[in-house]
């Protein structure tokens, strides 16, 4: 039984897209990781709570099989914002939010970023220094 689960979840990975532009967060490369830890010996994977197993499987395959939108349909597919489907994508891709990220940070950070060390060994030898320099 250990073996249909595991090529049931092995086949819901395969069908389960990529999304390359998260890049680290990406659900379904989450999906694969943790398919991947649950069953480390394949087939032969013994499963202590098969019904929660089972539980989570058609919970993912729902979800894959865009169960909820076909059986609750928008009137229309609009926004609040009024943005579109692919600028949503573009917004929520790593690239971008990690540009926002730099965006926000104040100038101070950035300088300090700048200019501090990149090896933390430099940089506890330059605050050590900075405390055993003589006061004038």
């Amino acid at each position: 039984m250990a073996a249909s689960r595991y090529r049931r979840f092995l086949k819901l990975c395969e069908e389960w897209p990529v999304d390359e532009t998260k890049r680290g967060r990406d659900l379904g490369a989450y999906l694969r990781q943790r398919v991947a830890q649950a069953f480390r010996e394949g087939e032969n994977t013994q499963i202590a709570e098969p019904e929660a197993c089972d539980q989570m499987y058609e919970s993912l395959a729902r979800l894959h099989s865009n169960y909820y939108k076909h059986k609750y349909p928008r009137p229309r597919d609009t926004t609040f914002s009024g943005l579109s489907v692919e600028e949503y994508k573009l917004i929520l891709s790593t690239d971008t939010l990690e540009e926002f990220k730099e965006m926000n940070k104040g100038m101070w950070k950035k300088l300090q970023e700048k200019f501090a060390p990149k090896d933390p060994e430099e940089k506890h030898k330059a605050w050590a220094q900075s405390l055993c320099r003589p006061r004038t």
